[in-house]
C-alpha cells in the first residue's frame, strides 16, 4: 500500500513541475503557463455545487415544472426587450458570493434540516400565537370568530407563514366551490354583495406552494404601467387564476430586475441564513473531529527500511499491536537507544467558546433572540432578556402588519359578505401584541391609578361613579365587567345608646 502511495504522489509531483514541451519546441524553450480559471468554473464552485453553471444562467428567469404553465404560452413576457436589459444589468454588477436562486428542489430538501425548520417553526408559532382581536358588535364578533374556526384560518397561515421561511413565496386560495371553473378563476375578485353573500359563501380556504403557481402575464417595459413587475394572474397547474383570488405571502420582495429570477418570490428565510448555517455545521464537525482525534502518540524508531522501499511489515506490525492495545493501564516498550515515544495533543481551550459563537450568528440574521432560538439565558448581575424579547415581538408584530395583513383585509371583508351580505364599517381587526406585563408591574399600575384617582375624586375632578365605570370598562383590569348596576349602599354604623352611661373603671 505503501508503494502506491509514494508512485502516486511522485506522480503528481512530476506533472505538477515539469516544464510543457510542446511540438517543435524544447523544454529550455517552453514553460508551463499558469492556469486560467473560467468563469463557468468561477459559478460552478460558488453556486453549483461542483455542477458546471454559467454566468449567464445565474438571474436568468426561474422555470416552472412541466405542466404548471398552458401550453403554448410564454412565461411572464421573459423575451421582452425590458426584461433582457435588466438581466444584463444585473449580470454587469454581480459578484459571486452565492447569490442567485437556489430553486425550490433544493430549498424543499434545506426544509429536512433542523436548522432551517427550527427557525421557521418559530417565526409561524409566534406570528400565530395570539393571532388577532375583532372589534365591532358582540354577535357579528362571535359570528367571525367561529367562521374563521371553521375555515381554519389561524392554521393556516402558521403553516402559510412556516412554508414562506422555507420558499420565500406562498399562496391561499379562496375557493367558493369554483375551484374547477376557468372562467370564474380567470375573472378577478369581486367583494361585493351581489358576487359573495350567504346563499355563495367563502367554502374553502387552501394552500397553494409556489412550484404549483408560477407567475402569468405582467409589463416589463414601462414603469408607468399599473402591472409593472406585478402578475395580473398566475398559472396554477395548467389554469389561470385572477391574483385578486390568491393571497400572496413575500416577506422578502426583491428588486424588479430579479424579480422574474426568483419567479416572483422573495429571499426565504432559508437562504438568507444558509451561509451561517454552513459554518455551523462546517465549525460543528471540525470541532467534533478534534476532540474525537486531538492527541496522537508518535514513536520516533529507525524508518530506513520503509523509506528504502522496503514492506516496513516490521514497523507497522508494531505500530498496530500499539493500537490494538492501547489503553491507560497498558504500557509501550521502546528500545531505549534507538527509539523515542511522545504525545501530541491538540489544545481544545476554547473551543467550546468558538462553536457558540458560530450558532449564535444564525439567531442574529434570523432576527430571533438567542433566549428563543437556543433556549440560552444570559448570567450574570442583573441579567435580563427583556429587551431583546420585546425588540422581537415588535418585529413579529411589524411582520403581520406587513405581510399577513394585506391578503387577511380580503379575507376578513369576504367571510363578513359571506355571512351577513354586507361588510360592516364598525367592525374591524388588529394584531394582538405579544408583549405583557408581569403581575408585579401590573400591581404598580393599578396602585398608581387608584392614588389618581382619589386625588381627582377629592378634588371634585370626577365622580365615584365615574371612577367605577373606568374600573369596569378597563379590559384586562381586576374588575372588568363586574360593576354593572348601581353602587351598593354602605352599611349603616350602630351608635352607642346615648342613654347607657358606662362605669368609670377601678384604678
Amino acid at each position: 500500500m505503501f508503494d502506491r502511495i509514494r508512485a502516486a504522489w511522485r506522480a503528481f509531483w512530476n506533472a505538477t513541475t515539469a516544464p510543457v514541451v510542446q511540438s517543435g519546441e524544447t523544454s529550455a524553450a517552453k514553460t508551463r503557463q499558469p492556469v486560467t480559471v473560467s468563469h463557468s468554473a468561477m459559478a460552478a464552485a460558488h453556486i453549483g455545487g461542483g455542477q458546471e453553471i454559467l454566468p449567464e444562467t445565474i438571474f436568468a428567469a426561474a422555470r416552472p415544472m412541466d405542466g404548471i404553465v398552458p401550453d403554448g404560452l410564454q412565461i411572464a413576457m421573459d423575451s421582452a426587450p425590458g426584461q433582457e436589459a435588466a438581466i444584463s444589468y444585473a449580470l454587469q454588477s454581480q459578484t459571486h458570493e452565492g447569490l442567485g436562486f437556489l430553486g425550490y428542489p433544493y430549498l424543499a430538501e434545506l426544509s429536512q434540516r433542523a436548522e432551517y425548520r427550527h427557525v421557521a417553526a418559530i417565526w409561524a408559532e409566534y406570528a400565530t400565537r395570539k393571532w388577532i382581536k375583532i372589534t365591532g358588535d358582540e354577535d357579528k364578533v362571535h359570528a367571525m370568530m367561529r367562521e374563521m374556526d371553521r375555515l381554519g384560518i389561524r392554521a393556516l397561515y402558521r403553516e402559510a407563514i412556516e412554508r414562506e421561511c422555507f420558499f420565500g413565496r406562498m399562496h391561499l386560495h379562496l375557493d367558493f366551490n369554483d375551484w374547477s371553473k376557468p372562467v370564474e378563476q380567470m375573472a378577478p375578485l369581486v367583494i361585493d354583495a351581489a358576487k359573495i353573500n350567504p346563499k355563495r359563501p367563502l367554502v374553502r380556504v387552501s394552500l397553494v406552494e409556489p412550484m404549483w403557481a408560477w407567475p402569468g402575464i405582467y409589463s416589463a417595459q414601462n414603469p408607468l404601467a399599473p402591472d409593472f413587475y406585478h402578475p395580473s394572474t398566475w398559472y396554477v397547474s395548467g389554469s389561470t387564476v385572477h391574483t385578486s383570488r390568491l393571497l400572496t405571502l413575500v416577506s422578502n420582495p426583491m428588486p424588479n430586475m430579479l424579480k422574474p429570477a426568483y419567479a416572483f418570490g422573495g429571499v426565504s428565510m432559508s437562504q438568507k441564513i444558509k451561509p451561517y448555517v454552513d459554518n455551523w455545521l462546517r465549525t460543528r464537525q471540525s470541532a467534533s473531529d478534534l476532540v474525537h482525534s486531538f492527541s496522537i502518540m508518535v514513536l520516533k524508531t529507525d524508518m530506513d527500511d520503509v523509506l528504502q522501499g522496503g514492506s516496513g511489515d516490521g514497523v507497522y506490525k508494531r505500530v498496530d499491536l500499539f493500537n490494538r492495545t492501547r489503553d491507560n493501564r497498558g504500557t509501550f516498550v521502546l528500545d531505549k537507544d534507538r527509539e523515542e515515544f511522545e504525545n501530541v495533543a491538540a489544545p481544545i481551550a476554547g473551543l467550546d467558546k468558538l462553536v457558540a459563537q458560530s450558532l449564535e450568528q444564525i439567531s442574529a440574521i434570523s432576527g430571533i433572540p438567542l433566549s428563543i432560538l437556543l433556549g440560552v439565558v444570559p448570567t450574570g448581575l442583573n441579567a435580563s432578556t427583556d429587551g431583546e424579547i420585546r425588540t422581537f415581538y415588535d418585529k413579529v408584530l411589524a411582520y403581520n402588519e406587513k405581510v399577513v395583513g394585506p391578503g387577511l383585509d380580503v379575507l376578513f371583508k369576504v367571510i363578513q359578505l359571506s355571512l351577513f351580505g354586507e361588510i360592516d364599517p364598525d367592525m374591524a381587526y388588529e394584531f394582538e401584541s405579544l408583549w405583557e406585563m408581569s403581575d408585579a408591574d401590573k400591581a404598580a399600575i393599578r396602585k398608581s391609578d387608584a392614588e389618581a384617582d382619589r386625588t381627582y375624586v377629592d378634588a371634585g375632578v370626577i365622580s365615584n361613579e365615574e371612577v367605577r365605570d373606568r374600573l369596569n370598562d378597563e379590559e384586562g383590569g381586576m374588575y372588568h365587567g363586574r360593576l354593572e348596576g348601581p353602587p351598593p349602599e354602605p352599611e349603616p354604623v350602630d351608635d352607642l345608646d346615648a342613654d347607657v352611661e358606662l362605669e368609670p373603671k377601678e384604678a
